[in-house]
């Protein structure tokens, strides 16, 4: 069962305005990676679910963030169905991510008043998740639709939360960008939590630059 309801998360998102995204096999190697994020500020997660027995994975990092991490928000990515969603939320995943909008998984979430944020790229796609409850649009792939297309929803739209995922990096420029054409937070993945960082199990160096990224964003808002 989630620890934290979706108004809990919609408000961590809103308040960090960053989600780091990560995926890895190796359940030590994601607990110091959760661990770096934690003390660098952040306090939400999303676990990309694309390996095989990545539930296994997700189960003891979720656990690992429960008992040692106090207000770290667990949640899963890269959900296209609702048999998986299910499986996730029975595991204490507080939200899901999925790549497409997808109404099964919005009927699951619901259910258990899990907060669920669906890949979007048209406005139409946007109407129909607000409509069946989203609280929080993924902008997905950010990279191939950028700023402007933000701007533009948010002109007719002013009440639509949107998160862009693909194409967000921690440069003050590129974060910039997105947070002046209103979005309420960004996702980050292999810009954030490099394939460098885990290959030199760089911890220290993510936790830094964890913490410069989300003073960035505060720095941008202000």
């Amino acid at each position: 069962m989630a620890q934290f309801s979706r108004i809990d998360v919609v408000n961590a998102m809103r308040d960090t305005g960053m989600v780091p995204l990560f995926y890895h096999p190796d359940i030590a190697l994601g607990k110091k990676v959760l661990k770096a994020c934690y003390d660098g500020g952040a306090r939400l997660m999303e676990f990309t679910a694309r390996g095989d027995f990545a539930y296994e994975v997700f189960s003891e990092l979720n656990k690992y963030a429960i008992k040692e991490l106090p207000g770290m928000i667990m949640g899963v990515g890269s959900i296209t169905d609702a048999a998986a969603a299910s499986l996730y939320m029975q595991m204490g995943a507080n939200f899901i991510v999925t790549p497409s909008l997808r109404e099964d998984i919005a009927l699951a979430c619901n259910r258990r008043k899990v907060l669920w944020s669906p890949g979007c790229g048209s406005l139409t796609e946007i109407n129909r998740a607000e409509e069946l409850g989203c609280e929080v649009i993924k902008l997905f792939p950010g990279s191939t639709y950028g700023p402007g297309f933000v701007k533009a929803i948010k002109g007719p739209q002013p009440w639509t939360s949107i998160m862009p995922t693909g194409g967000v990096s921690t440069e003050e420029s590129n974060l910039k960008g997105w947070f002046d054409a209103g979005v309420t937070c960004v996702g980050m993945g292999s810009k954030l939590i490099s394939k460098d960082i885990l290959a030199n199990k760089d911890f220290e160096g993510l936790e830094h630059l964890v913490r410069e990224t989300l003073a960035t964003i505060i720095k941008i808002r202000n």
